[in-house]
């Protein structure tokens, strides 16, 4: 049976340790952990291990291996062992983390959680082979222990019956947020914060201060980058666009929607905005500029320009055909649009009905004869009673010369009344 001793950071901090023989070595300040895993593999738990410890020895402050100490308990107390008693010096290891100095009060992110949390206190196993940092401690206990009174309130509240809950997130679930933790943020491309929701992510870097906003946002790749801009609020998208480089901050509005990145820059200084522009390739400049020349209570404003146009005589297959060799993003095409010569709207067809019809079939023969549409000069309070009445799941948008100009999209609503509901509050 293996022998396990699981213990707080908190405990240890400030506690003397002995060497083999018993005589008083010095106190602890800090651990230090290698974050390399033992077992790379995917689906194996990341248990960091205890290497070396900062002590203070007399006025001295030393780094000392500590990767086989031990934890020896004798009447009711327990006592730290170092056998080794071995001053190592730090300068050329690698992925290492002191635990006290870059986790204690520090930020992390709860991936399952997906919410940041602030740590406490780290939980530590003690075994035969080494001890293992193995989880962070971020409720009110680990609050209280670290203030030294846990024990103490835990009694007085249980006399009306109350439990002190506790909340601990495994090391494999966190990932640091904080400056001074970077080590933890190892690559860009195995960060865990890469599995989140583009949606939660930015409420958790909404929550950041700026310098630590910023250095996340960083982090991220620009196809996640773009995802998460367009999830966040104005104010937050003004402070990225801001503190980025001029040419990445254009990279970034070139990959999102023409009509995501067109209501950043309306929030822009025109100087800053004019100066995205220019650095921006002229396709997606010009599409910007066009849906700003929009006023803000016109369709034109909040519509998708990226749709996927198909023409009328082709049969269904060759059009699912054509659709998967352009690989759309999904949501340009929940509603596929019928167009002739010159870009002139001629209808349009749910892609779900498009999957299950008869693929011998032309669109001309399945297309709606008179579909609704909004010009892109309509109001944009027009809109919801459409979606309602006809159930749909985009509008088509034309112009005065009945070409397609764009799509609106429910989702494209939906923020549009949450913002004008935001705005009266």
């Amino acid at each position: 049976m293996t022998t396990q001793t699981t213990f707080y950071l908190s405990q240890i901090l400030g506690k003397k340790f002995f060497s083999s023989d018993g005589n008083v070595t010095g106190k602890i300040k800090d651990f230090l952990v290698d974050l390399t895993p033992i077992d790379p593999s995917p689906d194996k738990p990341i248990r960091p291990k205890v290497i070396a410890a900062k002590v203070k020895v007399g006025m001295y402050e030393r780094i000392l291996d500590f990767s086989s100490f031990e934890i020896i308990h004798k009447n009711r107390s327990s006592y730290i062992i170092d056998p080794e008693i071995e001053e190592i010096s730090t300068a050329y290891l690698t992925n290492i983390l002191w635990l006290k100095e870059s986790i204690l009060n520090k930020q992390v992110v709860d991936i399952n959680g997906k919410k940041l949390e602030k740590v406490w206190d780290v939980r530590l196993v003690y075994i035969p082979s080494g001890t293992f940092a193995i989880a962070v401690d971020v409720g009110f206990g680990g609050w209280l222990r670290r203030l030294g009174i846990l024990k103490s309130v835990e009694k007085l509240l249980s006399w009306v019956r109350i439990d002190i809950t506790s909340k601990q997130v495994l090391w494999d679930d966190i990932e640091s947020v904080d400056i001074a933790t970077s080590k933890l943020l190892l690559s860009k491309s195995t960060s865990k914060l890469t599995t989140l929701h583009p949606s939660d992510l930015a409420d958790i870097i909404e929550d950041l201060d700026k310098a630590t906003r910023t250095y996340v946002f960083s982090a991220l790749d620009e196809e996640k980058a773009a995802d998460v801009l367009e999830e966040m609020e104005p104010d937050a998208q003004v402070h990225i666009i801001e503190s980025l480089p001029l040419e990445k901050a254009a990279d970034l509005l070139e990959k999102m929607d023409a009509d995501e990145a067109a209501d950043i820059i309306e929030e822009l200084h025109d100087d800053k905005a004019e100066e995205l522009l220019k650095e921006m390739e002229d396709e997606s400049s010009e599409e910007v500029r066009e849906l700003l020349e929009y006023e803000d209570n016109e369709v034109g404003s909040i519509m998708n320009t990226e749709f996927f146009p198909l023409p009328a005589d082709l049969t269904v297959e060759e059009a699912i055909s054509l659709i998967r060799k352009g690989q759309p993003e999904p949501v340009h095409i929940n509603t596929v649009f019928v167009t002739e010569q010159d870009d002139r709207f001629v209808s349009a067809i749910p892609l779900a009905e498009l999957v299950i019809t008869d693929p011998s079939k032309r669109l001309n023969e399945i297309m709606t004869i008179k579909p609704v549409t909004v010009l892109d000069t309509d109001k944009i309070e027009i809109l919801p009673e459409l979606i309602s009445k006809y159930d749909l799941l985009s509008i088509p948008v034309i112009n005065e010369q009945h070409q397609l100009e764009g799509m609106v999209l429910v989702e494209d609503i939906v923020e549009d009344l949450l913002d004008n509901r935001k705005s009266k509050i």
